[in-house]
């Protein structure tokens, strides 16, 4: 395995001719390091010097059964890092899915040994599915910079690989005629049509209309605290949402529970909610977030500046919610370029 490079490890050879490795960050004093970089007692003796001990602390979630210097080691320190830690549980819970699968995929490989031609090997592995190809590129990149940052490599070898493209526009957002559909299937009082209404009224995510209940309502508007974005929003309640929640049963934590009478999983409402657009006679590819880009672009179809349509959805940048109003623009100025069109020729006939 190649010699591992450490931020702020320094090495000397002492009088009897042994190679001597330290940390040393700043002025601060000295740490001596046991062992050879990579081991597993030298590599938790720098974490904990990273951390600001002398002395080891616990061991990182995994290391224990992790190979020193293996990419399953670099997960386990990646779990234990401020950057993992500050995330909102929903996005750790999603970066854990894909970087677990590939630790049981790539786990015992050493990371001062992977090369970019080794990443691109695992990305073409997938290339039959280019989401998940992405996704899987997308958390290697993610665990090298980490790498780089914690000077366990020198380089990210992901650096100039490009996402594989794709013709997919994401989740499909649903029409008029697809909401109608939905609600023909469903009538006011059934806990499908109890979900749909909170996603089409509320364009919150799925992660956050599970948790909502009769206690986030106040004078006529619903509050949100986002799980992804940590935003916090008040929506006015819509007359529709409106009749609906009147219909709804005040017994229960949040409005919406499984049919055992236990509040949603993001993942089990997903699902759930996906086989009920099948039963609606919608096909594979509609689910709970085309909702929110259908309550997007109603918002812009009403003439909603991004700005508007940001301080409901919650939102961060103005690039997804100018899309809608860009798309509903472009058919607004064609019908009336078009119509234009109409009288002129209708002028010269005359």
């Amino acid at each position: 395995m190649a010699t591992m490079r450490l931020r702020y490890v320094h090495e000397y050879v002492d009088r009897h001719g042994r190679v001597r490795r330290y940390f040393r960050k700043g002025t601060a004093k000295r740490i001596s390091l046991p062992g050879h970089p990579g081991s597993r007692e030298f590599m938790q003796a720098y974490q904990a010097a990273l951390d600001g001990y002398e002395q080891p602390g616990p061991t990182p979630i995994g290391l224990d059964r992790s190979p020193p210097g293996s990419l399953s080691a670099l997960i386990a320190s990646y779990y234990s890092s401020a950057a993992f830690k500050a995330l909102a549980r929903i996005t750790k819970a999603t970066y854990r899915t894909e970087i677990e699968r590939l630790r049981r995929e790539h786990g015992d490989k050493p990371i001062a040994l992977m090369r970019r031609e080794h990443v691109k090997k695992i990305v073409a592995a997938k290339a039959e599915r280019p989401g998940a190809a992405n996704k899987t590129l997308r958390i290697i990149r993610m665990l090298m910079r980490f790498a780089v940052d914690e000077g366990v490599r020198p380089d990210d070898p992901t650096m100039g690989i490009r996402k594989i493209r794709t013709r997919t526009q994401g989740f499909k957002a649903w029409t008029d005629d697809d909401i109608d559909l939905f609600e023909t299937s469903f009538p006011v009082g059934s806990r499908e049509r109890l979900a749909f209404s909170l996603l089409l009224y509320t364009a919150q995510r799925r992660s956050d209309v599970i948790r909502m209940g009769w206690q986030h309502v106040r004078d006529g508007k619903i509050a949100v605290m986002q799980q992804k974005t940590s935003a916090s929003l008040w929506i006015p309640i819509h007359p529709a949402l409106l009749s609906v929640l009147t219909a709804t049963p005040r017994d229960n934590m949040t409005f919406l529970v499984t049919a055992a009478g236990k509040p949603f999983s993001p993942a089990g409402f997903g699902n759930w909610f996906g086989d009920s657009c099948r039963e609606a006679g919608l096909p594979v590819g509609y689910n709970a977030h085309g909702l929110r880009k259908a309550a997007a672009r109603r918002l812009a179809e009403a003439g909603c500046t991004s700005q508007q349509i940001m301080a409901v959805t919650g939102h961060r940048s103005l690039g997804e919610v100018e899309r809608y109003t860009r798309e509903v623009d472009q058919v607004a100025l064609a019908t009336e370029a078009m119509s234009m069109l109409e009288g002129k020729t209708e002028t010269s006939s005359g």
